[in-house]
Parts: C-alpha cells; sequence; structure tokens
C-alpha cells in the first residue's frame, strides 16, 4: 500500500501547474506532517508532505486540517526561509519515490537564493529536508544520527539521494531488454520477477500484470511461453498509452465491507468480486480521499488517548463490578429457603433444645411432607436459631433490592459510557473531543480541576439534504443528541436511531402541523427520505461496518427522556423499524453545502 515511484511521477505532473506559485502559508499540522498553500494564478493551492510510515505521500489536498495553536520549531524554520518564495522547478530522479521541489527565495541580506525541499517517500526512511543551494541540509523534518544511519540527517551535513539499482523504467524500455531482465529471475513468480525487473511499481500492480497473463494460478518466469510474453508486452504498452494519452484509472481497492485496502495507477481486475473499486480523475484526489479517514482518526486517538484510556478503563471496571454483583444476586435466591427453615424450626420448638446441631422435620412447604435437616448452632437456643435464619433472609431480601438497582445502574451507566467512546472514535476536530471532555466532566469522569480555559462552544449538529429536499440533523454527541432531541426539534419532526445499538439521533425537519398534526404514517416523509436518513443513522453509530442494519424510527412527540437519565438516553413508542445498509457514498452525497 506504499507510494511507488510511477505514482508519484503521476503526481509530479499533477504538480507542474504550482511552478511560478509563491509560498503563501506553511503549517505543520503533526509531527511528521508539512503543509504549504502555494499562491498561483488559479488560487491557493494546499500540498501535503506526509513522512509518517505507512501513511508517506505527498499531494495536493482540499481537506480541512487542523493545525497546532502553538507552530512547532521546524515549522517556523521553514516559514523563516521559504516565506514568499517562488517555486521554480519541480523534480523526481527516475521513477525514485523522491521528490524535489526548488524555490527561490529571499535570505536575510535581500539576496535571492535556490532552496531545495527534498521529499522520500520510502516506508520508514521517509523524510523532508531543506536543503541549500550547495546541496547541504539546513534541518530536517526528522533528524537521524550517523549512530543510527550509514546516512545522516542532520543540519550541515551534504544531502545525497537513496542508491539506486539496475531495475528497468516501465515507460522507457524496450521489449528485448525487458525480456532479457526479466529471464534473470527463471525461478520467481510472474509477479516477483516484475518486481525485481522494473523500477517505481507496487505489488499489486505486478500482480495485475501477471493476472492479465494467466487469469488462472501465477505462472513461473522460466515457464512463461511465446502468449505469455506476448501477452505481458501487450498489457505493459496499454499502460504506457494511459500514461501518454493521461487517461489512467486512478483506483482504490475496498473490501465489500468498505474497508479501504490498497491504490494504484490503474484498473485493478485481479480480485473481482472480492474488492469494489473506486475511481478518480487525478491521483491527488484519490491520496486524498484515501488518506482522509485513516489520518483523521489517527490525529483524534493522538489528540484524545487519555480519553480513551479512560473511557476502556472505566467500562472494564463498570462491566466487572455488575458481573460480581450478579454473582452475588445469584446467592441471594436462597433466601426463601432460610426464612423456610425459620418458619419450620419456630413450628416444631416444643421438639427442639438448646445444644442440638441440626434437626430433622417435616417440610410441611413439601407438597410430599417430605422430611429436612435443619443446621442449628448449638450455642444457641430453638427461637434464637430461628431468629438467627429470619435475620439471614432479610438480610438477604435487602441486599436483592439494593442489587437489583445497582446493576440497573451499572448497566445504565456501561452503556452510556459505550456511546461516549463510540461518538469519540467519530469525532473529527479538537472541538469534537473538547465537547465531550466537557461532558464526561460535568458527569464526574473527569475532575474539574483538570479542565483548563472556558467551556468549549457547543457545536452545530451534522446537518444533510435528502433527494426530496428535507434537511437532516445529526448529534455529534450525547450532550448535543439531548438538545437536538428535545429542545431544538418541533413534534412533527421525525427522529431516528440505530435499533438496540449506540449511536446518533438523527432527525428529519417536518412542516409544523400544529393542533392539526395526527402523528400518522401519512404525516410522514417520503419513503426515500425516511431511507436515507435512516441510512444516515446507521452509517453514523455502531453498525457503520454492518452490511445490513435495522433503524427505528418515530415522530418527536413520541420520543421522552426519563428524569435523571444520562445524556443521551431516551425512550420511544410508536415507532416503525426499517432495515437499510450503511452506505458511506450516499451519506457523503447528502452533506448539506451552504
Amino acid at each position: 500500500m506504499a507510494l511507488d515511484g510511477v505514482f508519484l511521477s503521476e503526481i509530479r505532473k499533477e504538480l507542474l501547474p504550482l511552478i511560478g506559485g509563491r509560498v503563501d502559508k506553511i503549517h505543520q499540522p503533526s509531527k511528521g506532517e508539512l503543509l504549504i498553500a502555494v499562491r498561483t494564478f488559479d488560487g491557493i493551492k494546499k500540498l501535503l508532505i506526509n513522512t509518517v510510515a505507512g501513511t508517506a505521500r505527498l499531494h495536493l489536498t482540499t481537506a480541512e486540517i487542523e493545525n497546532p495553536k502553538q507552530p512547532p520549531m521546524f515549522c517556523m524554520l521553514m516559514r523563516k526561509h521559504l516565506s514568499s518564495a517562488k517555486l521554480v522547478d519541480i523534480r523526481q530522479p527516475a521513477f525514485e519515490r523522491v521528490i524535489m521541489l526548488d524555490f527561490d527565495a529571499s535570505n536575510e541580506l535581500g539576496d535571492i537564493v535556490r532552496l531545495t525541499v527534498t521529499v522520500e517517500l520510502m516506508g520508514r526512511r521517509a523524510n523532508l529536508m531543506l536543503t541549500d543551494a550547495d546541496g547541504k541540509i539546513i534541518d530536517s523534518i526528522k533528524r537521524i544520527s550517523s549512530e543510527t544511519s550509514e546516512t545522516p540527517v542532520l543540519p550541515g551535513v551534504k544531502y545525497t539521494l537513496p542508491e539506486s539499482d539496475d531495475r528497468l523504467s516501465l515507460t522507457e524500455c524496450g521489449r528485448e531488454e525487458f525480456e532479457e531482465k526479466l529471464s534473470e529471475f527463471p525461478k520467481l513468480e510472474l509477479s516477483k520477477g516484475i518486481m525485481k525487473t522494473l523500477q517505481g511499481i507496487s505489488p499489486v500492480f505486478a500482480r495485475e500484470c501477471a493476472f492479465f497473463v494467466s487469469h488462472s494460478a501465477e505462472v513461473i518466469v522460466g515457464d512463461m511461453t511465446d502468449d505469455h510474453r506476448d501477452r505481458l508486452w501487450f498489457f505493459i504498452k496499454k499502460i504506457r498509452a494511459q500514461f501518454d494519452s493521461g487517461e489512467n484509472r486512478y483506483t482504490v481497492l475496498k473490501t465489500t465491507g468498505g474497508e479501504l485496502k490498497d491504490f494504484c495507477f490503474c484498473n485493478i481486475d485481479q480480485y473481482g468480486g472480492l474488492m469494489v473499486t473506486k475511481h478518480f480523475d487525478s491521483p491527488s484526489q484519490l491520496l486524498d480521499f484515501f488518506y482522509a479517514e485513516r489520518d483523521t482518526l489517527s490525529r483524534t486517538k493522538q489528540k484524545a488517548q487519555d480519553l480513551f484510556r479512560l473511557l476502556a478503563n472505566t467500562i472494564d471496571r463498570t462491566e466487572s463490578r455488575v458481573k460480581n454483583q450478579q454473582l452475588e444476586l445469584k446467592d441471594c435466591a436462597k433466601r426463601e429457603q432460610l426464612k423456610q427453615y425459620g418458619d419450620l424450626i419456630t413450628a416444631n420448638l416444643y421438639a427442639l433444645e438448646k445444644g442440638m446441631t441440626e434437626a430433622k422435620l417435616i417440610n410441611f412447604y413439601d407438597e410430599a411432607q417430605n422430611e429436612v435437616t435443619v443446621k442449628l448452632d448449638k450455642r444457641l437456643t430453638p427461637v434464637q436459631n430461628a431468629q438467627k435464619y429470619f435475620k439471614e433472609y432479610r438480610k438477604l431480601d435487602t441486599a436483592e433490592k439494593v442489587l437489583k438497582e445497582l446493576i440497573a445502574k451499572g448497566e445504565e451507566e456501561a452503556k452510556y459510557l459505550d456511546t461516549v467512546l463510540d461518538a469519540l472514535t467519530r469525532a473529527r476536530t479538537e472541538g469534537d473531543i473538547a465537547a465531550l471532555r466537557q461532558e464526561l466532566t460535568e458527569q464526574g469522569y473527569i475532575s474539574r480541576s483538570r479542565q483548563k480555559g472556558k467551556p468549549p462552544k457547543a457545536l452545530p449538529p451534522m446537518k444533510f439534504t435528502s433527494s426530496d429536499g428535507y434537511e437532516i440533523r445529526v448529534g455529534r454527541n450525547n450532550a448535543q443528541n439531548d438538545r437536538l432531541t428535545c429542545k431544538e426539534s418541533k413534534k412533527t419532526d421525525v427522529w431516528l436511531h440505530a435499533k438496540e445499538i449506540t449511536g446518533c439521533h438523527v432527525v428529519i425537519s417536518c412542516p409544523d402541523r400544529g393542533e392539526a398534526a395526527k402523528f400518522t404514517p401519512d404525516e410522514l416523509p417520503p419513503d426515500r427520505t425516511i431511507e436515507e436518513a435512516a441510512v444516515i443513522a446507521a452509517y453514523y453509530s455502531k453498525a457503520k461496518t454492518s452490511s445490513r442494519a435495522d433503524v427505528d424510527y418515530t415522530f418527536i412527540k413520541f420520543v421522552k427522556k426519563p428524569a435523571g437519565s444520562k445524556p443521551g438516553m431516551v425512550i420511544f413508542t410508536h415507532n416503525y423499524t426499517i432495515t437499510v445498509k450503511p452506505d458511506e457514498e450516499l451519506v457523503m452525497s447528502l452533506i448539506h453545502n451552504s
């Protein structure tokens, strides 16, 4: 899933119109990222550079990425050297995973100097360096000492390109040259042989080449026939023609469950029905889509690690406590037997005396009137033994009532904490996280002394517009769910929620019919709107990755919040249920843009 050299060459082509533009702003959203805004004749273009292992990439982005209030030192250095600098060239050595951005910038004396931003996108080695005209490193986003690498990356050290091997260029090699190089690996599977022959390609592309040659089991290089060679070269020429004509099909691969798996610069057919493909018009659009969800979740986890840890630990403790209480409750089931023993002793006082350790008595609670053996304390009189049994009975009877109440509260608390955890996994901004932190503070899970500054400003609900023109609002967290459902909606609005699992409250805004409202199915929005709102409710719930999900819906009039209940908890009646498939593309297409 790493960004290969050929795909990077397509990114370079897309970036060429930036040449001549000037640096407008520079931000560093996270430790391994840099965002450079370039001012061009077509407006501001944002260039995202990511050097984090596993997600390293460079591309144009339209995403709104939050920046830290205090810029890191490396960001300040880049601003110092590149503010208002002019981008004069974008270079890529062959199909290496290296891009060089050349800038003309002004130094402290006002002289124009050539500076280069070199971006290496090679897995763990991914890095970003700023070098001067002599190739010396001014600084890098990751400093690498000579103790950990043979090629240190430190200020003052001369930058050297990574060593290149003798693999061939996908777009320039001839057939004879290609087949001769491939024949050096006769014992390898074809896809692996192609990987060792061509420069800058990814495993998924090499497998696609082999799949085109033989749709059945992959052939060994040494066993290839003339037909295999003809098919392989035909496929390579086809890809070259796409490069020349600009008709590449930038493809994302997703599982049928919606999980992102891989991407490539051409169409991928090797998986058949096991994968779903999605195509994009440009490589930057593809990378923006592919990494947006992953990066957002990663940033959220970094900024909310303490909340994830707090919620996980509290949920574990709560569930463990409830389990222990349930075990204690089982022990309370024997209390009726204790009462019966007390009654039997009382009924047979005449036949008992102090010093006895047990008594065999007729059990008049048993229809068969069988004898039962009742244990006695020899230190106590018969009356005292009976009182002892009655006391144990009353103790367990009281314990059962208390335990049932505690278990109910514990289960409600665990369910509530699960809703907060679910909302936290969907949090996308610092504001979302701050709102959840405030909610946990108000509920007593976080000490108020740990809260700094003013409480966060309440975020507005997410808004969508159905195909029929109805506004659909979605709560971001429990506090907002309560406001949306109980305060900001009319009785005639329609409320939806994923059935019996945690998720957001969803409300369809409907016309206010006042006293004339009958709250009958005839007054519900069109079926298409209800279905779209149900898809949204399923998507913003724990059923997001499910193939099907049940969603309840009813009028707001029939949704009530019990007194003293946890945030986000409601009860409802007169509901209907619809089964839908959570569909990310549909949800994104309905987002309210105004």
